[in-house]
């Protein structure tokens, strides 16, 4: 297992400065964003059509020692907004494309979610089978929309010697391991999911349970953790609609690792991902607004190396 970072927290910086930046803190390897939410400077992809962007990106990696984990375009290509889905769709294609010529094998995406008709202007999403009504969109949106769409942008993904990993995210169609793997039952193989367990924290899901049930199909895993504020859940519940920025009130907030679990679910998880057979990166995701971006992504780092190395050291002791 090795430690990486979602350099999306740094889009402000050259990647030089990155690079200078987490060097020090044992991360050699990094994800990076190409467009749709995850805006990030580093990697074109106007590049695709100029190989000597290219081989000058690739050689800067190389020669201090970096790796790409991924490439992720998060977006919604369901949306019902036609201009959006398309423009979507397209930063996928061409991320797809881009992993196959800079030799990165994962794409992370989200499922997306359409709306409940042709007709519609807003995704429409629910947790919930009844009213009745919830029942039938559900049925057209997986029928009509997930399913055509996610099985021909798997076979375009795997004719490109790439896999798709979609993050479970609620808000989009694909939020669990049940739709996660319904998923990957009616597109095949080439999908698998982008394992972040901040997600499932406050859905109620025990991450490591979860990763159990997924086995080989987590592609790619991101360290976030989520603190869960039982004063505000025990009026309100997990549902909750009010700004992160909101922090007192919130009934959850997203935080640095080992700030809403310990060390022992963290060496749990990095366990139970061996188990399953994944030993590749813990692509460490900052999205804790209660710290420092260079407060949290040391804290992070620091916090997960340490558990890695003792994993390694156990592992030699036993072998």
């Amino acid at each position: 297992m090795k430690i990486g970072l979602f350099t999306a927290l740094f889009a402000n910086l050259s990647l030089d400065d990155v690079v200078k930046k987490i060097k020090p803190l044992g991360i050699r390897t990094v994800e990076l964003g190409t467009g749709n939410y995850p805006g990030d400077p580093h990697l074109k992809l106007d590049w695709l059509n100029s190989s000597p962007k290219l081989k000058e990106f690739q050689q800067k990696l190389h020669d201090q020692g970096i790796t790409i984990s991924a490439l992720s375009c998060h977006g919604n290509a369901l949306h019902p907004n036609k201009r959006i889905a398309d423009a979507h769709a397209e930063t996928n294609r061409r991320t797809i494309l881009l992993a196959e010529k800079v030799g990165v094998r994962t794409v992370i995406d989200f499922s997306g979610c359409p709306g409940d008709s042709e007709t519609s202007k807003f995704p429409n999403w629910s947790p919930t089978p009844w009213p009745p009504d919830y029942q039938e969109i559900l049925k057209w949106q997986w029928e009509k929309k997930v399913i055509p769409y996610w099985v021909k942008r798997a076979k375009f993904a795997e004719e490109h010697g790439v896999r798709i990993a979609i993050e479970m995210h609620p808000g989009f169609v694909v939020y669990n391991p049940e739709t996660m793997l319904k998923l990957r039952e009616a597109a095949g193989p080439a999908i698998g999911c982008n394992f972040d367990p901040s997600h499932m924290f406050w859905q109620g899901i025990d991450p490591c349970a979860a990763i159990r049930k997924l086995g080989e199909a987590v592609f790619h895993c991101h360290a976030k953790d989520t603190k869960i504020y039982t004063v505000n859940t025990q009026v309100n519940g997990v549902l909750d609609t009010k700004p992160y920025s909101d922090e007192k009130n919130r009934a959850f907030l997203f935080r640095t690792v080992g700030y809403g679990h310990g060390r022992e679910f963290w060496t749990d998880m990095v366990s139970t991902l061996q188990m399953v057979g994944y030993d590749d990166v813990l692509s460490i995701e900052h999205e804790d607004s209660l710290m420092s971006v260079e407060e949290g992504l040391m804290k992070a780092a620091t916090f997960l190396n340490e558990i890695v190395i003792r994993e390694k050291l156990k592992a030699m002791w036993w072998a």
